[in-house]
């Protein structure tokens, strides 16, 4: 019977002769070694056999010839007939293949790696002894051949009844004590073998070489300095280990974002993460306005009428206590505040040197914000660059799947509640890619197409027309609100019942606020989205057209004047009491709707109804919530400087309240989905809907509308622009040298060209950033053809050498 011919491949050992081993890290090149580890092995096997095979040969066949077979069998080691024949059920898996191609298929690296710890931990041996010979030992020609080591010495791979997993732990641990520590530890960290097996190797280690290092302490015992320096070497790694391990934990909420991911997956988790990235901004807005605005007028405080008495109804309204304070824009100073003249009657002479340093508080207020603005367009578009790049980047789910349930586990993870965070959070996200698959192979009709099209365009004149109603709702009963204030004003009312009425228009919009999102959603249950993510994007459309509309009649209003302010108080003091209401109401809404809408539903389902459902989180409404509230605060930061610490405040404890709400009365979405854009889509709405209309209302005040004459920072001039202005003008005359800085404040900064020059850099970043990911998301996807074109080559290979197998076999 005819032997299939043997194929030999040729590997080049130069990793190997330049000492250099491939990196963990490096998943190709490790690959690479294992296979070079499997073929050095099987050829060194095989040249050991022949050479003691032939030495000893002559000898046994002249003494006992008929032993033969035996001993040859004894010789041959277990591993060698695994390497070298199929195993049993490849002929089951292939049933056309023949032996010899069975044969190939069985010696490839991605069926023998990791079949055999036993064969792994001789192989490292194997490559060990020849580190550990290469340096100690000269080579084998220049020895005699009595001295020539023998296959016998080893009991490696030649006898079966001793070559078990232990014995070739030992002998892998005895020649790894041989080689130095740099060699040692990064061949255990090469090897291909689980933690608790690099575990038990280096357990061994230690406890081997433990008694010669205690010995070897007691004949020579290390002196003071070496013994104290050791201490300390010791100690600062450790403090740098616990400094690192604190790092993460310093991150706020990170457990608590584990857990939301781990139990509601990715499109819960969202809304939280969106959450801390609005803290990020009004704490940054809110610290440079407390540094150079809000602490220096508090050192030096205006000679102001007296605080009228606190009630606790200020709270809500923001008025009384609160109207000559800090908060608003009325109470700052329009003088330099360091000067010791600023404060003296006009007219009186002043003995007083100026200071020199003078700090200018309206040009520090105009100033302070708008570089609180300029800070907040800077993060927006970084975040949202940021957010299109992790997002993008990978460019679709189709083998995510396969990704998520081999390579998902992290081993570092033992503490049991990690693990228990981690088992939920790899269940969750393959329910998301599970159910995003399912949704795409889902196809309609054409009559099923016309008709959902259909019911979405009802469903959408349905919104609008909802939106409209309650922006025209809004502006009459707005209208009527301002005759009432007047009317009480002009009647003298009590300061209880005047502060009460101001909370009216507040509570109706925030209550509207509260109300159409239940709508949309039962709007969304007769449209039927196949996809959740398509229901939420729909849902969020609807809820931001409905506040933006609303918002945009109140600003309206604010800047027309058609605020009732008394004759001591700013009209900016007013809007920005208004916004102060606003915020105040959302977040009490927010409340109410949080234990009406979870906590109390929970209760009725389980009590009454005796149904083990539970609401489910609503991510379009939450997250509209949080973009209305971040509206207002930035368009009342010119008004009221301490609302970003108002916004703050309110985010905290909408978070631990959030938290526990979703902990205690909510349930994971029934239909999983995977939100990878939707912080991109939530940074996105903030950007332009949000932070632009806002900005543009700003820039509106600044340039073109007139201060309070009696009030504030900026009384006397004819717009807020102007402080700048008169600015450089006293500075180009108290200094005839800085003539060039006039010039730049006019042709730069007072020509509309540079916003416009600067606007289209941030969107050329923005447009140039899409196109780099779009270009990524092409390369991956080019990239995942090839590796599926190379899976056919294979496929055609294995058949080209079946069929040559065939042919063969035929001949023979």
């Amino acid at each position: 019977m005819s032997q299939p011919p043997s194929f030999t491949l040729c590997v080049s050992e130069d990793t190997e002769s330049n000492g250099q081993e491939p990196s963990p890290d490096n998943e190709g090149a490790l690959h690479t070694s294992f296979r070079q580890l499997i073929q050095e092995q099987s050829s060194l096997v095989q040249a050991d056999l022949e050479l003691e095979m032939q030495e000893r040969g002559r000898a046994f066949t002249t003494l006992h010839p008929a032993l033969l077979p035996e001993h040859l069998a004894r010789l041959v080691p277990p591993d060698t007939y695994a390497a070298a024949w199929p195993e049993p059920g490849q002929e089951k898996q292939h049933p056309g293949y023949s032996s010899a191609t069975l044969k190939i298929l069985a010696s490839m690296p991605s069926r023998t790696i990791g079949r055999s710890r036993g064969a792994i931990i001789s192989q490292y041996y194997n490559r060990t002894a020849r580190l550990r010979r290469r340096s100690s030992h000269p080579p084998l020609q220049q020895l005699s051949r009595a001295a020539r080591p023998s296959l016998r010495q080893y009991d490696l791979e030649t006898d079966p009844a001793r070559s078990t997993l232990e014995d070739k732990r030992s002998l892998l641990v005895k020649e790894l004590l041989s080689l130095s520590p740099g060699q040692r530890n990064h061949m255990l960290l090469t090897v291909p073998l689980s933690l608790a097996e690099k575990r038990t190797l280096r357990q061994e280690l230690s406890g081997q070489r433990g008694p010669p290092r205690h010995h070897a302490q007691h004949r020579a015992p290390s002196s003071p300095c070496g013994w104290s320096k050791d201490y300390i070497v010791l100690g600062c790694r450790d403090l740098w280990y616990r400094l690192l391990s604190l790092l993460l934990a310093a991150q706020p909420w990170h457990y608590a974002l584990k857990q939301i991911s781990g139990r509601f997956g990715s499109s819960v988790l969202s809304y939280f993460l969106f959450l801390k990235t609005l803290l990020m901004f009004n704490i940054i807005s809110f610290l440079i306005l407390l540094i150079f605005v809000v602490a220096l007028q508090a050192a030096y405080p205006p000679a102001s009428v007296s605080p009228q008495p606190f009630t606790g109804l200020e709270l809500l309204t923001g008025a009384g206590y609160f109207t000559q304070s800090l908060l608003y824009y009325g109470y700052y100073s329009n003088v330099t505040l360091n000067d010791p003249c600023a404060f003296r009657p006009n007219g009186s002479a002043c003995p007083l040197a100026a200071p020199p340093l003078p700090y200018n508080m309206p040009l520090a207020y105009m100033f302070s914000v708008g570089v609180s603005f300029l800070v907040t367009c800077v993060l927006l578009v970084y975040s949202m660059s940021h957010s299109f790049g992790e997002s993008y980047r990978v460019g679709g789910s189709v083998g995510d799947l396969a990704v998520k349930v081999f390579c998902a586990w992290d081993f570092k993870v033992i503490q049991r509640r990690s693990v228990k965070l981690q088992c939920e959070n790899i269940c969750t996200q393959l329910k998301e890619l599970l159910a995003e698959q399912q949704s795409r192979s889902r196809s309609l009709s054409l009559c099923q197409c016309l008709g959902h099209t259909a019911v979405l365009f009802l469903a959408w004149v349905l919104s609008l027309s909802t939106v409209l109603g309650c922006v025209l709702a809004v502006h009459y009963f707005s209208e009527h609100m301002h005759a009432v204030q007047q009317d009480h004003r002009a009647q003298d009312s009590g300061r209880w019942q005047q502060e009460a009425i101001l909370l009216v228009l507040p509570l109706m919009v925030s209550l509207l606020n509260v109300l159409m999102p239940h709508l949309y959603n039962l709007l969304a249950m007769w449209e039927k989205h196949d996809s959740p993510v398509a229901e939420v994007y729909v849902a969020i459309c609807r809820n931001l057209i409905l506040k933006m509309a609303v918002l945009g009649l109140l600003c309206y209003q604010w800047l027309s004047r058609r605020v009732i302010c008394s004759t001591e108080e700013c009209w900016e003091t007013c809007v920005g009491q208004d916004l102060y209401r606003f915020v105040v109401m959302d977040f009490i809404f927010t409340l109410l709707d949080t234990l009406f809408g979870e906590l109390v539903w929970r209760l009725i389902l389980e009590k009454r109804l005796k149904r083990k459902q539970r609401p489910e989180f609503d991510i379009a409404r939450n997250v509209l919530e949080l973009i209305y509230g971040q509206t207002l605060t930035w368009l009342g930061v010119l008004f009221a400087p301490l609302l970003p610490a108002v916004q703050t405040l309110k985010l905290l404890l909408l978070f631990y309240i959030k938290k526990t709400s979703l902990m205690q009365n909510c349930q994971s979405p029934s239909k999983p989905w995977q939100a990878s854009h939707m912080s991109t889509v939530f940074i996105t709405l903030l950007c332009f809907p949000s932070f632009l209309g806002a900005a543009v209302f700003l820039s509106y005040t600044i340039w073109s509308v007139q201060p309070s004459e009696t009030c504030g920072p900026f009384q006397g001039l004819e717009t807020i622009y102007m402080s700048g202005k008169t600015w450089v003008q006293v500075l180009e005359k108290s200094n005839p040298n800085i003539t060039w800085f006039t010039w730049v404040h006019h042709h730069l900064l007072e020509n509309t060209f540079l916003l416009f020059f600067v606007s289209g850099v941030l969107l050329a970043v923005i447009y140039f950033n899409i196109q780099v990911v779009r270009g990524q998301r092409r390369i991956i996807h080019l990239l995942k053809e090839q590796i599926a074109n190379e899976g056919e080559d294979k496929k055609f290979l294995i058949q080209k050498l079946h069929s040559v197998y065939e042919q063969r076999g035929r001949r023979a």
